[in-house]
Formats: C-alpha cells, structure tokens, sequence
C-alpha cells in the first residue's frame, strides 16, 4: 500500500510514465535493498533564469527527494555546448563554455529554493565527456542507427521541409542518454517534449548492459495568457527570481481553470487537499479568487520568504481592490508622437515614467507597467478611481486612437498623458 501511494504522488500531473510496472519492481526492489532510487534530471544552462514554467519538473524531482530517494541534479555544460534541436527548425547557437558555467552558478542557486541542497547530488556532464577520446565517442555513436534517429518528429520535419540538421545536433540524443549511463540512473525526468531522448537513454544503458531507467514526463507549463507555453519571448511568464509584487500580480491574473493546473504541477499541498479545493470550487464553497491568492503566497514564500508574500497580498489588495488609481496625478501635455506604433519603453522615458530605455523594458518583462487609453473627451472627465488599468505585456503600441493615457509603472508611479488636439 505504500508503494502504491508513492505511485499515485509520482504520477500527479505527469504525462507519461514509462513503465509503471517497471517503477513499482523498482519501488520493491530498492525497498528490499534499503537503497533509494537514483532519480536524474538534467538541464542546459542555456539562460541565466529560470521561471515557474521551469520548476514543474523540479517539483517532480522534490517528490522523488521527498519519498527518500536520490534526486540528481545534472547541469549539461557539455550537451548546453551541443545545444538541444528539440522543438527546433533550425541549428541552435552553440554557447561557450563561459557562458554556460556563468548560467549554471545562476541556475544552482535558483533550483535550491526548491530542491534539498543535503539530499541532492549536483553533477556536470562535462566530467564523463571531457575525459572520453575519440573513440569512445565513435562506440557511443555506434550504439544507435541513422533511421531510428529520424524517427524523432523535429529532425523527420525538418528533413522533408529541405531545412539543413548538423550533425552534431544527432548527438545531443546521444550524450544525454550516456548521461544515465554514467549516472547509472533508476529514473529520469524530463518535459514531455523531451520524450525522445529520454527513450534513447533507455536504449543506451542497455547497449552498456546496465538495467533501463524508468521515464517520467510533465507537461510544458502555459504562461499567464493560459494559451502559449510560458516563455520570455511570449511576455507571459513569472520569472522566481522576479519581485514578490510582480509575481502576485501576474498570478492573480491567470484563469480559475489554468489556476487548478498551476496548483497541480507547481504546489506543496496534498493529492486530498487537492482534491478537496477541485470539489470545493466545483461545489461553490471555495471560491476561486481565495484560491488564487492562497497559491500565489505559497508561490512567493518559496522564492522568496512568507513575509514578502504577506506584503505582496496587501500590496495587491490596496492597489487594486480599494483604489486602483489615485486622485491626484501627475499630468502633462504633448504632441501626439508621429511614429507608429510607438516604442512604449522609449515614450515611458520621454515622460519621465523610468529615468531609461532598458528600465522601461525590465519593467514590461516583470509586468510593472500597465495603462489606459482615453479615446474620447467624455473619458477625461472620469474619475481616476473609476479607470481600470490593463497590463502591458509587448514593447510597441499604436497611439492612432488614443487622446491620452495613464500609465503606471511600478507600485505607485502615475502618469498621466493628454495629447494636444491637432490644428485644422
């Protein structure tokens, strides 16, 4: 019966779990031995931070760490040098070895703020490659064929589409999977669009007559539009190194549905808690707005500590539930730009909203920054309390409709914009 329940907590929110069979004859096994599991996960420290998109499959790993096992935390500096073609349609950048080693010191310190750093094993790949020749790495190649490589959807499609694959892009394939070899893992994790790689870690560590390791997938995270995976490039993600107050903000503002999610992949509570907050919505005894921020503090208070979380909850409730915009604002006036659309950072500088183009632009990336656009001289005459802001999540903006605009850039800097009425 205890094993049993380790499987159901393992399988929470996972997408694929190769084999459960195979994991429970593990589980029992390693019960039998008195020796935990060998649990790896390994990532490219291919960017300096990491988001919450990032941690779902950290989460996992603090489970297995939680159960007893091993968690293995492997730092890919020498696959990061290869650069992983999932998902790609064209070669990826190789990063040098200093940028990488900078990204992993970045990515160490982040992932303890979820992991046990006296239980977790910190390994680098680079100290199995580095001392291999070059014949290991040609009996390491020899270990998989050509057309089971281009059975993986990415290289086929890229193949067929005349799009050119390096060749040293089929051996990221092939050195993420000697990694759990080496590692002599049990288990590896990974986002469900890595399943390929992790089969082929399966098929090595046969080749090198060691048993196959069980696989579990997560699925990839949607950011706060609750539409595209969460990711920089799409504005729609929560940075954990980020402040208490953005992260607050951009949490509340995810969907009751994406919520539910959230708390499945990213929270501590239990499978009955969890349960019981699916019912209690469902039911209409919890309601969605409580749950929402009872996440976004647990969030918060792991990044950061719970007295930030508590203060964000007050920022957020005094910013946008008692008045959302002050009486008195600063206001000026001003020629309509010419260009557009307008670089929104660029005019937040002209203004004096941020004192630089790149502090407008972190502010955008950290959801500092929101406003609202007058389109009608009715509109001037509201009440400020009235005007309900929207988050600015892109870095340009059409001015062609507009009369004016407030903006708000960090906790409580106002400004407010009226364009002057063009000459007949």
């Amino acid at each position: 019966m205890e094993i049993e329940k380790d499987i159901e907590i393992i399988k929470r929110g996972a997408v694929d779990l190769v084999n459960e069979n195979e994991l429970r004859n593990k589980l029992i096994k390693a019960k039998a031995d008195k020796r935990p599991l060998r649990v790896k996960l390994g990532l490219d420290p291919t960017a300096p931070d990491l988001h919450l998109g990032h941690t779902v499959v950290l989460q996992k790993l603090k489970q297995f760490q939680e159960l007893g096992h091993t968690a293995i935390f492997l730092i890919g500096d020498f696959t990061g040098m290869i650069g992983d073609p999932t998902g790609r349609i064209e070669t990826r950048p190789a990063l040098s070895k200093e940028e990488l080693l900078a990204n992993a010191e970045t990515y160490k310190r982040q992932v303890f703020k979820i992991l046990d750093p006296e239980k977790t094993e910190v390994r680098f790949n680079s100290e199995w490659f580095e001392a291999m020749n070059a014949a290991d790495m040609i009996r390491l190649c020899a270990q998989y064929t050509m057309a089971r490589m281009m059975e993986r959807e990415d290289f086929r499609n890229r193949y067929q589409n005349n799009q050119s694959i390096s060749i040293h892009e089929f051996l990221y394939p092939l050195v993420q999977g000697y990694d759990s070899v080496a590692l002599n893992a049990d288990v590896e994790l990974g986002g469900h669009d890595q399943i390929f790689n992790l089969f082929v870690g399966r098929d090595i560590q046969k080749s090198y007559g060691l048993e196959s390791q069980v696989i579990v997938t997560v699925p990839l995270l949607e950011g706060t539009d609750g539409v595209n995976k969460m990711s920089k490039s799409y504005g729609n993600y929560v940075g954990i190194d980020e402040p208490p107050d953005a992260m607050f903000g951009k949490l509340m503002s995810i969907s009751d549905e994406l919520m539910l999610k959230y708390y499945e992949l990213l929270s501590d509570i239990s499978l009955e808690e969890l349960r019981d907050l699916k019912e209690g919505m469902q039911r209409g005894t919890i309601h969605p707005k409580g749950a929402k921020v009872n996440l976004a503090k647990e969030i918060i208070a792991r990044f950061h500590n719970a007295e930030e979380a508590k203060a964000a909850h007050e920022n957020f409730e005094k910013m946008f539930k008692e008045k959302e915009v002050p009486e008195e604002i600063d206001t000026s006036t001003m020629k309509k730009p010419e260009k557009d659309p307008v670089s929104i950072p660029h005019f937040l500088r002209d203004i004096g909203a941020v004192t630089s183009v790149g502090e407008g632009i972190r502010m955008i990336e950290q959801g500092g920054v929101s406003g609202f656009a007058y389109t009608s001289e009715a509109q001037l005459t509201l009440p400020h309390a009235n005007i309900k802001l929207t988050r600015v999540t892109g870095k340009e903006m059409s001015f062609e409709n507009a009369i004016g605009y407030i903006w708000k850039v960090g906790k409580r800097k106002f400004k407010k914009v009226i364009f002057k009425a063009e000459k007949p």
